[in-house]
């Protein structure tokens, strides 16, 4: 619909641009003067001259990494002054050349384990196990998204992004989210046309308070986000994954013995945080959990992560990290000859899908040093002040006033962080591991942090403003539920495998 009205608009430009010049003609104007008309009417046409496009910016992490810079200073000087600290301008200075170099040394050494990744992503993708996934996840996500008609386009759309969410191909995640929003915003802008369409549309407005416009179908300006759409965006901000790659790529670049020892903990507190998102925002938007396809499933997978983590909480703590870092490996390995084998399957090259994945690798790694360079100076200057050790040491006693265990909380600043920016809670989570080791408890969480949950302020910035949507209505409350979810069930799961 919307390349139709695209090309109707530029046949109307042209027509326009014809006319135009034969008025010209008829004023018998000179050469000069018809090239002028012509040049300037072509420039004021948005189709044939478009305007500068409008690059999203994360807003919030550039107020982040100024006030890193900033607290540090005043703590630095207040420490100078009052407390005659001589070697703290020094300690800090000497943070931004060695968080530097570390930041450079992570990633050069992600190359070649995120090559190697990357490379078997693109072989699962190209085999065809994104549609193999959007396949099982169409049951229960049709009871999810009631509101969309049966056979819409955008039904295959939702599924091949939550699919390649849940494998880590972030590459191919967000055009498909794009694409999704692109098409539930056509849905949101259309009239309605059956009653159930109706029905829905005024339990909506009810919902919200409204009396005139609804969100779902009929609305005149389709500004306002529909339920499907905050589903959809809850279901990405909740981080599901089966296939943390990159947390593992981090841990082995920072010595641990065993990188995949959060493997089985990362997807447990992932599940809680998809489940929680699922389950809030089904009671926002009223629609029935106890719908036998959306209980057989949901409680399903409830009582198999009820039977690991029970399983898991009978062995000793020796065997237990044994048998998960053993489950994680063998699932590993079954996720790559799978992968292979569905490229066999598909007739793919699957040599030439690998190096062709394992390039994105390469450059994935250099794309990302100028980031990590920025945020871990960032943070090395602000623990170098003091200023990381005066906010875990004020939480840390907040917790022992409440009578709590403090191993977590210099795991905290990751979790915290990771709802605003990805990359500064991947800067924290690598700091985490630079300062207590990647094997310690703060270490792990810290790793458990990252892949429970994902960015969820950007996230919803960038796929509610890539189609215009202002009023977010329940999408931020039910985001941050499934956050704090995560955040919780990360910590019981890391108290429970490492504590």
């Amino acid at each position: 619909m919307c390349t139709l009205r695209i090309q109707r608009a530029k046949v109307r430009i042209i027509l326009q641009f014809t006319i135009y010049n034969l008025q010209l003609l008829q004023k018998r104007c000179v050469f000069w003067q018809i090239v002028l008309s012509n040049f300037c009417f072509l420039r004021n046409s948005p189709y044939l001259c478009p305007p500068k496009p409008i690059y999203v910016r994360n807003v919030v992490l550039n107020y982040i990494w100024i006030a890193f810079f900033v607290i540090a200073f005043v703590i630095a000087l207040f420490r100078l002054v009052f407390m005659g600290d001589m070697e703290v301008f020094p300690e800090m200075m000497n943070s931004t050349f060695d968080t530097s170099k570390t930041a450079f040394e992570i990633s050069l050494g992600l190359t070649g384990v995120l090559s190697l990744w990357l490379g078997i992503m693109k072989i699962g993708e190209q085999g065809g196990v994104i549609n193999l996934f959007a396949r099982l996840l169409s049951p229960i996500f049709t009871k999810l998204f009631p509101e969309i008609p049966k056979g819409h386009p955008v039904t295959g759309s939702i599924f091949m992004n939550i699919a390649a969410n849940m494998l880590g191909l972030d590459n191919a995640a967000t055009p498909l989210g794009l694409k999704a929003m692109e098409q539930l915003q056509e849905l949101n802008k259309a009239p309605l046309t059956s009653p159930q369409e109706g029905e829905a549309s005024k339990r909506q407005a009810q919902e919200q308070g409204a009396s005139g416009v609804s969100p779902l179908g009929g609305g005149e300006r389709g500004d306002t986000a529909s339920n499907s759409m905050i589903m959809f965006l809850v279901l990405n901000t909740s981080g599901l994954t089966l296939i943390p790659v990159s947390i593992l790529v981090y841990r082995a670049q920072m010595g641990a013995a065993q990188p995949t020892d959060v493997f089985i903990p990362i997807l447990l507190a992932t599940f809680f945080s998809t489940l929680a998102g699922i389950v809030v925002t089904s009671i926002y938007q009223r629609i029935n959990l106890l719908n036998r396809t959306i209980l057989l499933t949901l409680g399903g997978m409830c009582a198999a992560v009820a039977g690991i983590i029970w399983g898991f909480s009978q062995m000793p703590k020796d065997q237990m990290n044994t048998v998960s870092t053993l489950v994680a490996n063998i699932l590993l390995m079954v996720v790559i000859v799978s992968f292979i084998l569905a490229g066999v399957r598909k007739k793919v090259n699957v040599y030439d899908a690998f190096i062709e994945g394992a390039k994105e690798g390469f450059q994935t790694a250099v794309r990302i040093i100028p980031y990590l360079v920025a945020i871990l100076v960032g943070i090395g200057v602000f623990r170098a002040s003091g200023a990381m050790d005066m906010l875990i040491d004020g939480i840390g006693w907040c917790v022992t006033a409440c009578g709590g265990n403090t191993d977590f909380v210099g795991a905290l600043p990751t979790a915290l962080m990771k709802p605003l920016s990805g990359s500064g809670a991947r800067g924290m989570m690598v700091d985490a591991m630079t300062q207590y080791g990647a094997d310690s408890f703060v270490g792990r969480l810290s790793c458990i942090f990252q892949g429970s949950t994902d960015t969820t302020f950007y996230i919803l910035a960038v796929y509610f403003g890539s189609v215009g949507i202002k009023n977010t209505r329940h999408a931020v409350p039910c985001g941050l539920l499934a956050d704090l979810a995560g955040i919780i069930a990360a910590i019981a799961i890391a108290y429970l495998f490492f504590g």
